[in-house]
């Protein structure tokens, strides 16, 4: 059983999540909080799979309590989805820097809310295709110029095309189509390289692409 936590401020939000996820054979709501400061301590207690957190709360706001369940090291299972009103809403890239598995809107479709929550158990990120990719483009082509790619030096020269690929919002599938190996060789390489970089999933792989310069916006592979 995935177990999800709600934290949004807006009671009918979290009755909806609340109706749609309860009704899956795999997913059950473990509790609900209403700012940060009560998701914060409801994550500690209850230790959920997944919080879905809303970024606009009152006491403390959704990116403040994700910075505070990812840099909790008893927390490193927690997985923290983004919800927002708007795609490109400029505190979603800060909240993925910061350890959030991805983000999606508040009217996105039930079923891809019901994937998102399983792939990000899966240790998967919402990022390909959809908007959380484009977001990261996006801000990164804002910021300042890529950082040094000393960071990368322990990567193997495969690692680094892999990670390249992920930055481009590949699959695993993909990838392994790209690179012509298996799936599980793809998984293996992937996940050798965020062990590595200290990347806590996915998302924070694409972030780190970005910012070593391995990947640039606008690339489409």
């Amino acid at each position: 059983m995935i177990r999800v936590l709600l934290a949004d401020d807006q009671l009918l939000v979290r009755a909806g999540f609340k109706a749609l996820l309860d009704a899956q054979r795999d997913i059950g709501v473990v509790g609900e909080a209403a700012d940060g400061e009560e998701a914060l301590r409801a994550v500690r207690e209850l230790r959920p799979d997944v919080v879905l957190m809303d970024i606009r709360m009152p006491l403390l706001d959704g990116l403040a309590a994700t910075r505070g369940i990812t840099a909790d090291p008893e927390l490193g299972d927690v997985r923290v989805v983004i919800l927002t009103t708007f795609e490109l809403d400029e505190y979603v890239f800060e909240a993925i820097r910061s350890g959030a598995s991805g983000f999606l809107v508040k009217d996105t479709e039930p079923e891809e809310l019901l994937r998102a929550v399983r792939a990000v158990v899966d240790g998967d990120a919402l990022l390909s295709p959809g908007v959380t990719r484009r977001l990261i483009a996006e801000f990164a082509a804002r910021s300042k110029e890529p950082a040094a790619a000393g960071a990368l030096a322990e990567l193997t020269e495969r690692e680094r095309e892999v990670m390249a690929l992920v930055g481009i919002g590949l699959s695993n599938e993909e990838i392994a189509r790209r690179l012509v190996v298996s799936p599980l060789t793809a998984k293996t390489h992937v996940s050798r390289t965020m062990v590595k970089l200290g990347a806590r999933d996915r998302a924070q792989l694409v972030v780190l692409a970005y910012e070593s310069g391995l990947v640039r916006p606008g690339w489409l592979g």
